[in-house]
């Protein structure tokens, strides 16, 4: 197709016509190949788009290590949702249940469609280069999720502010990762919407520690640094 659109190309240029033919049909027929070639380049960038990643890409490991981040988000959610006597800790734990438990679902379609298991094959965050034998950052412990589960209600809803903000802190970077490393439109849509979301609710969480008399350590950047420096993630 190239060799006939040059050749078309060049014809057109020095004037030669197609024997038969009038000189305003060589217009069309380059338009015609230029049209294929356009069709064929938009056909070979969906089939790579809609071709299932590796095993090892960071659209994989995103998909498995923040599936993973927001189940531990849902299940505290969960349990202040059920146990809260404030309105406004009942509606934010019900928004983050309902919002992370979503995505989950689009994240385990994805492996599904792509024909891979849900479970990791590599250590976690190994995609970001920061592999980890252990929780991930942000996580909490099996210790603070228990603890959570058994506190009085007015303690437990500072006791969940107080571990879903880093929770939350931790999985920015994750998805601003999957942002840089990815160009699949459905993980870039869902990462970019995770880290907006997120860094929301950070500051929504900040409120109410603040308004039950809580200290906030501020996270707002300065000039001279990241969005997210010099703030360590617990796990």
């Amino acid at each position: 197709m190239k060799g006939n659109l040059q050749r078309a190309m060049e014809r057109l240029q020095d004037g030669t016509t197609f024997k038969g033919a009038g000189g305003p049909w060589i217009l069309v027929i380059v338009l015609v190949l230029l049209v294929g070639v356009v069709v064929g380049v938009a056909t070979t960038l969906l089939l790579t788009a809609n071709r299932a990643p590796d095993d090892d890409s960071a659209e994989v490991g995103f998909a498995r290590d923040m599936a993973i981040h927001h189940a531990q988000a849902v299940e505290m959610a969960e349990i202040v949702r059920d146990r809260t006597e404030s309105e406004e800790m009942q509606t934010l734990a019900s928004d983050i249940a309902l919002t992370q438990q979503g995505q989950i679902g689009q994240m385990e379609g994805w492996l599904a469609v792509w024909g891979l298991p849900a479970t990791r094959t590599r250590p976690a965050m190994a995609w970001m280069e920061h592999s980890t034998e252990g929780r991930m950052p942000g996580m909490a412990s099996p210790e603070e999720v228990e603890e959570l589960l058994e506190a009085p209600p007015e303690e437990m809803d500072v006791r969940f502010l107080q571990l879903m903000i880093p929770h939350h802190e931790a999985a920015i970077p994750m998805a601003e990762a999957a942002l840089e490393r990815s160009d699949r439109p459905e993980v870039e849509r869902l990462a970019g919407a995770i880290a907006a979301s997120q860094e929301a609710e950070i500051q929504a969480m900040q409120d109410l520690l603040r308004s039950r008399g809580v200290w906030v350590e501020e996270t707002s950047p300065t000039p001279d640094e990241s969005p997210h420096g010099g703030h360590e993630h617990g796990d």
